[in-house]
């Protein structure tokens, strides 16, 4: 069985102030056929199945080209017709396959393309017709078009926000894909619209239960695969908000109804699901009490300057309000400032001297920050960890200023993992107070080591409220910006 995979992926806010072109792609994750590193990525947890297999012999394995850029603003046309044509000509040249899977991320936003993904997934089904088994992965903080429903045999979607079963969701479109492609199953698909754009982290109830049935649900073999779109609020999309998918093996009938049944249940949830976010004030006043008798750090998320949702990630304003408080032990990571940190390389380590830094891409994340700092260290080609996938932060510094250490970091990327700052030499366990921009991917790594979490909204250049956002392309009626989307007061 011969089988090509490829990976085009990002998340596209396209309120951003940020563009996104080749070189984020280069900048973040960008490999050639056959040059995918052992690790995967957020949207290439394909790989590493895939490859086990073709050392198991089961399959013959066509590798096409893997990149990823980091979350931010509108794709630019230019780079979005490089990748598509890099893909689908590799695609055409390996001619005939038995079976095509795609690592993707869902929420990709091109200048002149609003659906990436469908629009890869429909030049895919032109090529290889229609009895060649089409699988795709997707994150939950994606926009699921009609296109793609009707291209995909298989779609799967990380279960966990945070994202900690990205790779489990790869195995699974993996094995599906083949089990289709051999004749074991008739994969068919049913997806309800839910209707609803919310914050739903599967680390608190209702989601974690509800991630926990849909599990119970596959493993009882009600349905060869579940799951939940959350949709991403910062995409303009006609598809926007969450959706329900279920796939059963040749049950129409029962795919629709479980796919209907688990939908109304997440509509339920609507306003309860997130967690409670505070004022930056307010969290900054707990947490400072609460580290007068807490055996570990207090973790406040700056949930809304995050790169992972396509903003800059440069916000002061959390650092200004430590500044001013004259609060000691805290640890910030990351702010993302590449003119800081070559400032920083050339001054050396354990220098003091004045800077400038953060605060550079929005006129609502804070102003740059001038002070007298010490750099702490200097680390060329910075990482992270998230789960098994490296995250680049490249070139890298950590400074202190007056109480508050700081990551500076040349790549865009959110707090996935507390070794961000282990790296950079900072001793997160010895602090009081960690701030980390994430909105909850930080969790599955940062929970352990917290003694509390905290949520402050600090508002920025994310668009965050749906009622308010200006969506041009949203037709269809959801909650919040309508009550009652399903009229089930009506029914």
């Amino acid at each position: 069985m011969r089988i090509f995979c490829a990976s085009i992926a990002t998340e596209s806010n396209t309120f951003s102030p940020l563009r996104t072109d080749f070189s984020d792609f280069a900048q973040s994750f960008y490999c050639p056929p056959g040059d995918h590193p052992e690790t995967p990525t957020l949207c290439t947890g394909i790989w590493p199945e895939l490859r086990r297999r073709a050392k198991a012999d089961e399959i013959e394995l066509i590798e096409g080209t893997a990149t990823w850029a980091e979350p931010g603003g509108l794709v630019n046309a230019a780079t979005w017709t490089r990748l598509f044509d890099e893909v689908i000509d590799q695609l055409k040249a390996e001619m005939p396959v038995d079976a095509v899977v795609l690592g993707l991320h869902g929420a990709m936003i091109a200048d002149g393309c609003v659906d990436c993904e469908g629009t890869l997934l429909e030049a895919v089904r032109h090529i290889v017709g229609p009895d060649v088994t089409v699988g795709a992965s997707f994150d939950p903080h994606s926009h699921l078009s009609e296109r793609r429903i009707n291209n995909a045999d298989i779609i799967t979607v990380f279960k966990e926000f945070p994202h900690t079963d990205f790779v489990e969701a790869g195995e699974a479109c993996v094995d599906l894909t083949i089990r289709a492609a051999n004749g074991e199953i008739a994969p068919t698909m049913a997806v309800f619209d839910v209707r609803m754009m919310d914050v739903l982290p599967t680390s608190r109830e209702p989601m974690r239960g509800f991630v926990d049935k849909m599990k119970r649900l596959e493993a009882d073999g009600t349905a060869l695969s579940i799951s939940a779109i959350h949709g991403f609020m910062a995409g303009d999309s006609p598809d926007l908000g969450a959706k329900m998918i279920v796939i059963t093996d040749n049950n129409q009938k029962a795919a629709d109804d479980l796919a209907r049944s688990l939908g109304l249940e997440l509509f339920s949830f609507r306003g309860r699901a997130r967690p409670d976010f505070v004022s930056p004030q307010a969290a900054l006043d707990q947490a400072v009490q609460l580290s007068q008798t807490a055996a570990a750090p207090v973790v406040i998320a700056d949930v809304w300057d995050n790169p992972g949702g396509g903003v800059a990630g440069d916000s002061t304003i959390m650092a200004q309000m430590i500044l001013d408080m004259g609060l000691e032990d805290i640890a910030l990571g990351t702010i993302w400032d590449p003119m800081a940190v070559r400032l920083c390389q050339a001054a050396g380590e354990g220098t003091e001297f004045m800077l400038r830094f953060g605060g550079k891409t929005s006129a609502h994340a804070g102003a740059p920050i001038d002070s007298k700092v010490k750099v702490l260290r200097v680390l060329p080609d910075a990482v992270q960890s998230f789960g098994d996938s490296v995250v680049p932060l490249g070139d890298s510094a950590a400074i202190q200023v007056n109480g508050l250490s700081v990551v500076l970091n040349s790549n865009r990327s959110q707090a996935f993992s507390p070794d961000l700052f282990s790296n950079l030499g900072i001793d997160f366990a010895s602090k009081k107070i960690l701030i980390v921009k994430s909105t909850n991917h930080f969790h599955g790594a940062f929970s352990p080591i917290a003694s509390h979490i905290l949520y402050a909204a600090v508002e920025g250049p994310y668009p965050n409220d749906p009622r308010t956002n200006s969506y041009t392309r949203l037709t269809r009626q959801i909650w919040p910006i309508v009550d009652d989307p399903h009229h089930l007061e009506q029914a």
